[in-house]
């Protein structure tokens, strides 16, 4: 019998106990204790070796079978059909887009899986179109998804896609960045709350921002960020006490000491940025910038922009541990934060 103590299945273990299962059946492949043709218990026999729900044994024999290692036979029970440890994962990353961020998401998932998963990238542009083109030539062929649920209708409105969404088998599916809308808790994965998220950063910078007599958000209509932002800084706006405004871009605008700006695109960051030194305006003295979404650059440009950030290396590790098994596979906020720097 391949296990027969229950004492092999750590109950206070971070990784689920069908993880922990399929983990014991590689390592006795990896060991020579197994070989190809070889009879494993069955689901009911292996439940009552570890004291485990059946379900808990079937969802460890289907994870081995979809890696290739197992095969049923009716009648007959499961048989190991490979003992070749490189059957990897096969995880499709699906993106709305691919940002600086997003890139550091993506790479950061893949650094945490290693060698244990093969990872393809598609793009999905916001689009149901596009993403639903994607389900019908994917599905099927990967053990996990990781979506992004970014999407907008042809008016520009935020839509859900929950319909095509249902479509990945929920034991197959990871969310990633945001949650589906009116079904936060239904799906696994790491998000933002994005109305919460910029209220609270902001209220963490308080003291800093009451320096300014103005506090203005660019946010640009046409590129397609999440709405709630705007929610949130209203709130913020109202709740505080503060003189505010919501730009659509910074092109055509003139700087005024006393104002600060909560930024979302890295070309308004410029703008402004130029803007200031063409006018003589010093930043974090005359005007404030914060900048949505923190990455390397930030940190150097200008002597350092403030940013209002998740932590995205973060988010591709907990996803990645997600599909590994590392960490239950539940709906996970990403922590969310504001870096002072010399900008404000």
């Amino acid at each position: 019998m391949l296990v027969d103590k229950s004492e092999k299945i750590h109950t206070d273990s971070r990784t689920p106990k069908y993880m922990q299962v399929v983990n014991l059946i590689l390592d006795d492949l990896d060991s020579g204790k197994l070989k190809i043709g070889d009879r494993i218990p069955s689901i009911n026999e292996t439940s009552f070796d570890f004291l485990l729900s059946r379900d808990t044994v079937e969802k460890a024999y289907n994870e081995l079978r979809d890696r290739g290692i197992i095969t049923s036979v009716r009648g007959k029970g499961f048989y190991v059909s490979s003992t070749n440890m490189a059957n990897k994962l096969k995880v499709l990353l699906i993106f709305n887009k691919l940002s600086s961020y997003k890139k550091i998401i993506y790479y950061s998932i893949v650094e945490t899986l290693g060698s244990q998963a093969t990872v393809d990238l598609q793009i999905h542009h916001y689009n149901r179109t596009i993403f639903e083109n994607l389900l019908e030539r994917n599905l099927g062929h990967y053990n996990y998804y990781v979506l992004a649920p970014h999407f907008f209708d042809e008016n520009n409105h935020p839509e859900t896609c929950y319909d095509l969404i249902q479509q990945i088998p929920k034991d197959k599916l990871l969310i990633m960045d945001r949650d589906v809308k009116n079904h936060e808790n239904e799906f696994p994965g790491v998000y933002q709350d994005f109305a919460r998220d910029i209220l609270e950063a902001l209220e963490s910078g308080i003291t800093h921002l009451r320096k300014y007599s103005r506090l203005t958000l660019v946010f640009p209509r046409g590129d397609m960020y999440p709405v709630e932002i705007i929610d949130g800084f209203k709130r913020f706006c109202f709740f505080h006490n503060f003189n505010n405004l919501i730009l659509d871009g910074i092109d055509d605008e003139q700087l005024y000491a006393g104002d600060s700006f909560i930024v979302l695109a890295e070309t308004d960051l410029a703008n402004i940025v130029k803007k200031s030194r063409e006018q003589g305006l010093q930043l974090g003295k005359d005007i404030g910038i914060i900048s949505y979404n923190e990455t390397p650059l930030k940190e150097i440009l200008a002597e350092g922009i403030t940013t209002i950030s998740t932590d995205f290396i973060e988010m591709g590790t907990t996803i990645a541990n997600q599909i590994l098994g590392e960490e239950d596979k539940i709906p996970l906020k990403s922590p969310f934060k504001m870096i002072i720097r010399k900008s404000l």
